[in-house]
C-alpha cells in the first residue's frame, strides 16, 4: 500500500507528527507503508519498530542510522517516539471500516 491509503488519523497521527521532528523520520514511516496490507497492519507494524527503537541497546547508533548520520536531539526523539505510540493508540479506538479516508476518486 501507500501512504495515500492510509486513514487519514493514521496519515496525521504517524506521518504528519514525524515530520513535525524530522524529514527523515518521515521517510522511515512512509517507506513503511510499502510492506503493509492496510491500515491496522500499519499501525502494528509502526508500532513494533517504534518499541523496537526504543528498547534498543544502541539507541544513539540507530538513531545515527535513521536520521543519516545528522545529529537530532536523542531526548526529543524519544519523546516523538513515545508520542506516536500515543497516537497509534488513540486511533485504534475507532475500527478501520470507521475511520475517515481521502477519497482521490
Amino acid at each position: 500500500m501507500d501512504t495515500d491509503d492510509l486513514s487519514l488519523p493514521t496519515y496525521r497521527g504517524i506521518i504528519i507528527e514525524a515530520e513535525r521532528f524530522n524529514h527523515d523520520l518521515t521517510l522511515r514511516f512512509g517507506v513503511l507503508a510499502s510492506n503493509c496490507k492496510n491500515d491496522d497492519d500499519y499501525l502494528n507494524q509502526a508500532e513494533t519498530m517504534i518499541k523496537h527503537w526504543l528498547t534498543d541497546e544502541n539507541f544513539e547508533i540507530a538513531a545515527d542510522v535513521i536520521f543519516f548520520g545528522e545529529p537530532v536531539d536523542l531526548e526529543k526523539f524519544k519523546i516523538t517516539l513515545e508520542k506516536l505510540l500515543e497516537n497509534i493508540t488513540e486511533i485504534r479506538k475507532t475500527p478501520m471500516n470507521e475511520r475517515e479516508y481521502e477519497d482521490w476518486g
